[in-house]
């Protein structure tokens, strides 16, 4: 699944990196924002972060879920909830994140006091 992009071919211009979950793509875009297409269960649909998804920098992704890591050192996540695609649980303790990196169903972020923060 995600293999028809075609729904979001005028906005895949300047793309800077692309990142996949088991049924979906993003891309950030030279302009730091996300556009993603595929399975809406499997983070596709990124409209309720739509907003949030500006000075992007990186994006991580689990099988089902995306999280993407902002120019301000915040996090914001979108995709199935049960594979990290919501971290409103620890949203307040995501700031000064340095690293995002995922497992098949979870999100661990390295904050710059070293301390380490998960969810999924």
């Amino acid at each position: 699944s995600g293999g028809d992009s075609s729904a979001v071919r005028d906005q895949l211009r300047s793309v800077q990196q692309v990142q996949a979950t088991d049924g979906a793509f993003a891309a950030i875009l030279e302009d730091g924002s996300v556009v993603t297409w595929g399975g809406p269960r499997s983070g596709g649909d990124s409209s309720a972060v739509r907003d949030q998804l500006r000075s992007v920098r990186q994006v991580q992704a689990t099988d089902r879920a995306f999280a993407a890591m902002l120019e301000d050192n915040s996090v914001v996540a979108w995709g199935n909830a049960a594979c990290g695609g919501d971290c409103s649980a620890v949203e307040d303790q995501l700031m000064g994140v340095k690293q995002v990196q995922a497992t098949s169903s979870a999100f661990a972020a390295i904050l710059e006091d070293g301390s380490v923060v998960t969810w999924g």
